[in-house]
């Protein structure tokens, strides 16, 4: 038989075509089921007014391979969609592969059993990875996602405001990195796995995973991430300790850029526009989606900022709001130059305030 003709044989393109998920590579998922580099997606709120009436589960999407928000076609309570895709990997492979993959779940909403529940960082996530690569999900729904056990599902306690989601492929020792942040992070992991071959990579999470004591917790901490194919992210962790407002003290001065930032507004005392240090902070209050669809930022509980001018292109999606009480909470934003990671995101923006109280139009 001619060198490589096994390729052809039937039986083995059948036993390939029928190979398990877990089989494939672990990765950011699109609503194909293909592998992407990374995807974002922004959950529209129930109250947003526009061309139809919303329901609080459709959402905008993008990721590697079509770098523009579309409305999926899916909502995000759907198995279809890419939370359900990529979590789909997770679920089908905790149990059968227990020993060769690891993950971690977590949430701030999930009530802590520890009396020291206060200090777990204000995040919410989610991972999952072999010795070869994985995706990390920095979030903003609360009570998500659910445990493996349960399957997938989307609360209903996540419906009625906005949600943002990303996820970012990497390979394994990008994961050493990803580690070193949640030692900052401090997160409330309420569902994990992490076989002991990843301990000498992965000792900071392993510890969480247990619930063993923490090594001493910097401050904050930066990463240069790199994804799967080559894209460069920055994130940003900072623990309970670096008391202060992460977008104006550390983000803002760190990336050289004036910000227009999107938080949570409803709990604890609003922060205003910040313009006391060499780079500003503004606060975004009227977002402006496709389909006609405009909602105010007290409907919109996602956690994102943009550079203000447009030739530094800085977008950063994470944890933290603007908001005093924060200042005392862990968390952190991951960052990236993304050309059309920002012109999406940076295009949503109707209106923001100013320094002096007043509302400035795009």
């Amino acid at each position: 038989m001619p060198a490589g003709s096994a390729w052809c044989h039937p039986a083995l393109l059948l036993l390939l075509s029928s190979a398990p998920l877990w089989a494939a590579e672990i990765s950011c998922r699109n609503e194909d089921g293909e592998t992407v580099d990374w995807f974002a997606l922004y959950k529209l709120p129930k109250h947003a007014k526009g061309e139809i009436p919303m329901l609080g589960l459709e959402y905008m999407y993008m990721d590697a391979l079509a770098p523009e928000w579309q409305l999926s076609k899916y909502l995000i309570n759907m198995t279809q969609g890419a939370l359900g895709q990529t979590l789909k990997q997770l679920y089908e492979t905790y149990e059968s592969e227990r020993n060769s993959i690891a993950y971690a779940i977590y949430n701030d909403e999930v009530p802590e059993s520890d009396s020291d529940g206060w200090k777990r960082g204000h995040t919410k996530g989610f991972l999952l990875l072999d010795k070869s690569q994985g995706f990390w999900v920095i979030h903003s729904v609360p009570l998500f996602p659910p445990i493996p056990e349960d399957g997938y599902g989307y609360p209903a306690t996540g419906e009625s405001y906005g949600q943002t989601a990303i996820c970012i492929t990497f390979k394994y020792d990008q994961f050493t990195e990803i580690d070193q942040q949640m030692l900052s992070y401090n997160p409330g992991i309420y569902s994990c796995s992490i076989p002991n071959i990843f301990q000498a990579d992965l000792p900071n999470l392993q510890k969480l995973c247990a619930g063993s004591r923490l090594p001493s917790v910097p401050l904050r901490h930066l990463s240069k991430l790199q994804s799967a194919h080559g894209e460069i992210f920055l994130h940003f962790a900072k623990s309970h300790l670096f008391i202060d407002d992460i977008y104006v003290a550390w983000m803002a001065q760190e990336l050289k850029t004036d910000l227009l930032a999107e938080s949570w507004q409803h709990s604890g005392q609003k922060l205003p526009s910040n313009c006391s240090l060499d780079y500003h902070v503004y606060n975004i209050n009227l977002i402006g989606m496709p389909l006609n669809s405009t909602f105010y930022s007290i409907n919109d509980h996602s956690k994102w900022a943009v550079s203000r001018e447009y030739k530094d292109q800085w977008t950063c999606i994470g944890d933290l709001n603007r908001a005093a009480e924060q200042a005392w909470r862990s968390g952190g934003f991951v960052c990236t130059q993304n050309e059309h990671i920002y012109k999406a995101f940076r295009h949503l923006i109707i209106h923001y305030e100013s320094c002096t109280d007043a509302s400035t139009s795009i």
